[in-house]
């Protein structure tokens, strides 16, 4: 722990009306000092201004550049922006450019610190959303710590806001005036509706410049001078707070309760922080973690958890889950900071697999609270939408592909919780939303012709039906079936599983001469056969494979599709190809975790462990601790209007990790744990804490012994299930469930493994990292296809597992170069990539 002198800066839901003069009442001074968490999951590097942080929690937000200027919601309303910092220091006449100064950032899942540096002054920003803050009060604090060689004013300039997120209306900008507050003062910010307005306060600090009201109307920002003395203030907060009220436009407190809350708030500052810190400091007690060889990817699994759990935001009946964070500027937007059904559906799947099941249960049921009379699952929803005509905007049933998504994703739930009751108490929603994609068909199959599927926007026109939708249609029958047999309705068990078999069958139709399966059929049956992503997602869940689609799959893992920071949505030289669209050759996580997971379930395990890496590296690039949503797909740097806390993006380095890498899937109801794993070869061993198993938590490792990989789930008390590999969890093959406190599985490992050793990609770079095409394994033979860049080469490690191989003497390397335990395979000496083929032998 650690002891600091703060300045708070805390923004709080309240009324400010009446006189501008001295307000008798509690003290509203400095407060005493208090510790910050040290939580050992931290990121700490050099502050980049250009880039972006995001501080979000249950009703508030601090969005801002890493320059140290931000922008404060008391969610759903921004209360100020473009807050900057400067200060002077007694005698030495000139004015310090606190933001130019920016030198580090601090993210820890509690609190994120921008230091500022200069070789008179130091201050830190330390920024959090208290947990425990009752609805308008205290919902976002920043905290400011000061160091100066002699006394110093700090001034804290800020634009006010007061502005409700879009689409609800607005008030015009707010007017200012000043309140004298004991030792400090208050700004009153007032809309052109009475009874919308915030305010904003600070002890120990004196007003900035207000333009008269005789002067001509000019708007400035407003300013808190804050003044330091090292001899008195060391170890003293100065706690910054705000309030809104009226969100509704309707008269909420007085004058009088509002100071009460405001006042009170300052001195429960420590307390409200506690909330965070201690919730975050106990956070991975129940959830799932990881330890294996390669660190970055467990503290990536671990961001991702804290990511998605940031984005958890109160509403009137609940929680939900908001996707796309990000600095609004001038608009009312934070990103987007909406609630979203697909976001939510697919980050789910990732909740599901860390075993926070409470969450999954909030997030759908605020889906289900929006879920329209005719079975439609909704799309969009704002923070402010019951302000609006919500209903009547195009958003809030714009796509169709959540309603099949909330039927594979209740099935999934069900799966690994074993939560028969939930599924009990919706069991007429569900049936609802697979009715609605019954409803809406092409040849039977779910179309697009009741929103969009996946693309927004597609060239030259939106498709008919997109094999995304289509396979999200199969894999929701199929979900269905299992959830009618849990619920004793053989006959729709038995309509849906025959459904799922039919539509399994005719995906067959989109695959063309070339190997690839059609992006989409028209309605006119002929296809649009561009080569994308997008049939990735037919391996979601596990049961269904494209058939023949291993030329499909050489193509995602090569440079056509596979930058070296992800997956292209379109293959480069496509005519429509644009790595700076949207849809047409970007980079997406989500795009990435589809491949990498389908990539596993195809044992692609060479390509699918370099995007896996690739998603978990984004933890660092951009807003630290969280996944950006979309890049180039030409250089790696997210696009400029990129939601740089993205929820999916996030659940994309969890899913594929789970259910692919380590292979862990559980069907609570029938008593099964799916354990295979595709290590890499560079790893001996790996554990995971916390493996959800409906109630109960287990503890999985996974250890190399000789030409074995032995299993063990283990636990406190007795669980009683059945330990299997893919083919028999996928199958349903015959198990018998034993309660014991520990299940083991041995896994035999092929003799001879091969792994590519990758290199950091640099801010800027283009795609020129090899590619693993393939990996084949026949009659003592193990052969590599690649694809490597001129001017460089491949490294590959070998490993040799025993048996009739022991040592490198027994093997023969044709195609590349061997010292002991690795190889080396050169590309070609023209620019671009060329194949090549290694082949080890026995």
């Amino acid at each position: 722990m650690r002891h600091f002198q703060y300045i708070v800066c805390s923004m709080v839901f309240g009324l400010l009306s009446g006189p501008l003069f001295a307000v008798d009442g509690p003290s509203f001074k400095p407060i005493s000092s208090f510790s910050l968490s040290s939580n050992p999951l931290v990121i700490r590097q050099p502050a980049q201004p250009n880039r972006p942080f995001s501080v979000t929690g249950q009703r508030g937000a601090i969005l801002g550049q890493q320059d140290g200027s931000f922008e404060l919601w008391l969610l759903p309303v921004k209360i100020l922006h473009n807050a900057r910092l400067t200060a002077t220091l007694e005698g030495y006449e000139t004015t310090i450019d606190l933001n130019e100064h920016a030198s580090e950032i601090e993210v820890r899942p509690d609190h994120t610190t921008i230091t500022y540096s200069h070789a008179g002054i130091t201050v830190k920003q330390h920024m959090f959303v208290p947990r425990s803050a009752s609805p308008g009060v205290a919902t976002a604090l920043v905290v400011f710590e000061i160091h100066a060689i002699r006394p110093a004013v700090m001034t804290l300039q800020f634009e006010p806001s007061v502005e409700r997120q879009w689409p609800a209306p607005n008030f015009g900008r707010p007017s200012a005036s000043w309140m004298r507050a004991d030792s400090g003062g208050i700004y009153t910010l007032a809309t052109d509706n009475p009874n919308f307005f915030g305010m904003v306060a600070m002890p120990g600090s004196d007003p900035g410049p207000l333009r008269p009201y005789q002067e001509r109307p000019k708007t400035l920002p407003l300013e808190f001078h804050i003044h330091y003395d090292p001899a008195k203030d060391d170890g003293r907060f100065f706690p910054l707070l705000a309030a809104v009220t009226g969100v509704s436009g309707r008269p909420e407190l007085t004058q009088a309760q509002l100071r009460e809350r405001l006042l009170d708030a300052a001195s429960k500052v420590p307390a409200l922080y506690r909330s965070t810190a201690d919730f975050f400091d106990h956070f991975f007690e129940s959830r799932l973690t990881a330890h294996t060889p390669d660190h970055q990817l467990d503290e990536a699994m671990e961001w991702a958890e804290i990511a998605i759990e940031q984005a958890k935001v109160a509403y009137s009946a609940g929680f939900g889950l908001a996707g796309g964070w990000y600095t609004s500027g001038d608009s009312a937007r934070p990103g987007f900071g909406w609630f979203f059904g697909r976001d939510t559906l697919w980050t789910l799947y990732a909740v599901n697999s860390y075993g926070d099941f409470q969450l999954s249960r909030e997030a759908m049921s605020f889906l289900l609270a929006h879920q329209r009379a005719d079975g439609k699952m909704m799309h969009e929803y704002s923070q402010t939408a019951d302000l609006v005509d919500w209903e009547h905007l195009p958003y809030l049933y714009a796509a169709a592909d959540s309603t099949p998504l909330f039927v594979m994703q209740m099935a999934d739930y069900v799966k690994e919780s074993g939560d028969l009751s939930y599924l009990r108490e919706h069991w007429n929603n569900v049936k609802n939303a697979y009715a609605f994609t019954r409803a809406h068909t092409t040849h039977g199959v779910y179309d697009n012709s009741q929103g969009t599927g996946w693309v927004e926007e597609w060239l030259p026109k939106l498709p008919h039906q997109e094999i995304y939708l289509a396979a999200l249609d199969q894999q929701s029958s199929e979900s269905m079936a299992m959830l009618a047999r849990l619920m004793n309705d053989p006959s729709l068990a038995t309509e849906a599983a025959q459904k799922a078999k039919t539509i399994g069958e005719y995906l067959a139709s989109y695959r063309k001469n070339d190997g690839f399966y059609s992006f989409s059929r028209n309605s006119d049956d002929t296809f649009d056969g561009r080569h994308t992503i997008f049939p990735a997602v037919a391996w979601w869940s596990g049961n269904l494979k494209l058939p023949l689609a291993g030329q499909m799959l050489d193509s995602w893992a090569g440079p056509g599709f596979a930058t070296d920071w992800g997956l292209r949505s379109m293959e480069q030289g496509e005519q429509t190809y644009d790595p700076i669209s949207y849809h047409h050759g970007s980079v997406w996580p989500l795009y990435t975790g589809w491949a990498v997971l389908a990539e596993y379930r195809a044992g692609r395990s060479q390509a699918a462990f370099a995007g896996l890496k690739q998603n978990a590296t984004l933890t660092w690039l951009q807003d630290p601790g969280a996944v950006t949503e979309v890049l180039s797909g030409e250089f790696y740097q997210p696009l400029g209007r990129s939601s740089s806390h993205q929820l999916w993006s996030s659940a994309m380095v969890l899913t594929p990790a789970v259910r692919g890498l380590f292979g862990v899937e559980a069907d609570r109801s029938t008593g099964r744990l799916r354990v295979d794993p595709q290590l890499p070869p560079q790893w001996t061993e790996a554990t995971l804490n916390n493996v959800p198993f409906g109630d109960a938590r287990l503890t999985v490792t996974m250890h190399r012994v000789g030409s074995k990989l032995e299993v063990e789930a283990s636990s406190e008390k007795p669980v009683k299930l059945c330990l299997e590999r893919s083919e028999d969890f996928f199958n349903e093959a015959p198990c018998r469930a034993v309660e014991a406190r520990s299940h083991s599985l041995e896994i035999p490992l092929p003799p001879v493994e091969l792994g590519l050793e990758t290199e950091e990609t640099t801010v800027g770079d283009s795609t020129q990292q090899p590619k693993v095409l393939r990996q084949e394994y026949g009659d003592r033979y193990l052969r590599l296809r690649l694809q490597i860049p001129g001017g460089h080469s491949a490294k590959l490690f070998l490993r040799l597992n025993g048996g009739n191989v022991s040592n490198v003497s027994d093997v023969k390397v044709t195609g590349g170069e061997r010292d002991q335990s690795w190889i080396r395979v050169a590309g070609g000496e023209s620019a671009g990539y060329s194949e090549r083929t290694v082949q080890i032998t026995w």
